[in-house]
This record gives structure tokens, C-alpha cells and sequence, in this order.
């Protein structure tokens, strides 16, 4: 059970952020609106919410999942591969500092909190291009002496590990149907998502609930269809700068 979430507001900033999307720019006053109907929805899940204000610096400052990994139990303080979003990371490790013991990727492993999905007593760390072995090396590292069992896998096609996979709990996994051929992944009840709701892959249990994206029905369906309790979230601007529901908090 999670009983905290960081999140951070977007910032004016946010549509100068990076993106592969091709989507179009987003609206700035509707991305608020969207991330305060996801604080509301986190806080429906019985989550204590940190709310942290908007930095301009960081256009990307709002996916704050890339910038730590963290259980109940303790935090690592990630080292993004993106060089513009270096530095998003040290007022995170400031927050996470009195919650949590910590720990941290340091040069020249580069590691984003998007591509590392837990699974009750797994790691499954993904292999990106902001992901690098070294990073994954040192996470493995710090994970080993937790005594977690931790796959490394290699990503491609997809910006983050999440992106594609994502876990909701009772051996249940949503996978995007391009990469559902993972070995490592064959030991779960896979959900595949189809082609035309790719973006759906990226759904949240927070809880009791799980989150998922507005305008994917196939998706919403086959969640339903498992016996989970739904929060349907419009995530239109997040979408268009290549975000999803795990990106937008912290939660442990």
C-alpha cells in the first residue's frame, strides 16, 4: 500500500520540453487542469500528497518518476540520461531525504525512473537511451542488497521501460503487443494492448484503484474486466510531450 506521492505542477515552461510525440503543442492552462484532477485522483487513493511548485528551468520537471526510484523502505536517487533534464534530480533528493534512506547513481551511469518497474519482489530495469548499463549496474547493485530478484532488459521503440509495461498487481501486467515476445515477462498474465491504444500501456495501481488514461476503451475494458476499480484521467497534454500517468509522481 502507498501512503505518499510527490508530484510537481508543470511549469509555464512545459511545452518547451522534449518530445518525439509529434502530437502538437500542448495547452498549458488544460495540462494544470489535468494534473490537478491526477492530484485529486492520487488522493482518492488514500495518498498523502507533496506537492512541489513549478520550475521553468526544467520544462520536464513535472514527470518527476524519472528522477528517483523508491519503495517504502528506502529511495535512489536516479541520474537522468537526458543531459537538459541533469539537476531535475537534486531538490527531489532534498524532499526524499527526511522520508527515506537513500542511495544514488553517480557518473557516468545515467539512469530515469521510467524505466525501472517493481513487481511485488522484482525489478525489472530497462535498457534505454536514457538508460544506460552502467546505471542499471549500479541500481542492481543497490537492489541486490535489498534482496529483490532483478532483470535487465533491453528496450527499443519506446522511450522508457513503462512506457510499454506496466504492472497492476495479482501477476497482472498491461504490455504493449510489439514487445510482448520479453522472455522475462512470460511468467505474468500479460494484457496485450493493441496498436491503436498503445498509449494505454502505461496505467497506474495506486492502491485500491487503477488509473487509466480517458479514450481507450479496449484497455479500460480488459482492466475492468479483471475486477480493478477505475480512474479514468484525461492525459491529452501529457501525451503530446511524451508523458504518462507513472511519469507525473513518486509514490512509496
Amino acid at each position: 500500500m502507498f501512503t505518499k506521492a510527490v508530484v510537481r505542477k508543470p511549469a509555464h515552461t512545459f511545452a518547451s520540453g522534449i518530445t518525439e510525440a509529434n502530437l502538437g503543442k500542448p495547452a498549458y492552462k488544460l495540462a494544470l487542469k489535468q494534473h490537478d484532477a491526477y492530484c485529486e485522483a492520487l488522493a482518492k487513493c488514500g495518498l498523502e500528497l507533496i506537492v512541489l511548485e513549478a520550475d521553468p528551468e526544467f520544462p520536464d520537471s513535472c514527470f518527476v518518476e524519472d528522477t528517483a526510484v523508491v519503495t517504502k523502505d528506502f529511495g535512489v536517487i536516479a541520474r537522468p540520461g537526458n543531459k537538459k533534464r541533469l539537476g531535475e534530480e537534486i531538490e527531489i533528493k532534498k524532499v526524499l531525504e527526511p522520508l527515506l534512506p537513500l542511495y544514488s547513481i553517480t557518473e557516468p551511469g545515467t539512469l530515469d525512473g521510467g524505466d525501472v518497474m517493481q513487481a511485488d519482489n522484482q525489478f525489472f530495469i530497462g535498457l534505454s537511451n536514457r538508460t544506460n548499463l552502467t546505471g542499471s549496474r549500479q541500481l542492481k547493485e543497490i537492489l541486490d542488497k535489498q534482496n529483490y530478484t532483478i532483470y535487465v532488459i533491453p528496450v527499443c521503440n519506446i522511450l522508457h521501460f513503462k512506457t510499454g509495461v506496466n504492472y497492476l498487481g495479482e501477476n497482472n501486467i498491461l504490455i504493449q503487443e510489439s514487445i510482448c515476445t520479453m522472455n522475462e515477462l512470460s511468467a505474468f498474465n500479460r494484457i496485450i494492448i493493441e496498436q491503436d491504444e498503445l498509449y494505454a500501456a502505461n496505467c497506474l495501481r495506486v492502491n485500491d484503484y487503477v488509473l487509466i488514461p480517458k479514450g481507450f476503451p479496449k484497455t479500460k475494458s480488459n482492466v475492468e474486466k479483471l475486477g480493478y476499480k477505475i480512474i479514468e484521467l484525461d492525459m491529452s497534454e501529457f501525451q503530446k510531450m511524451d508523458g504518462g500517468l507513472s511519469c507525473l509522481s513518486l509514490r512509496f
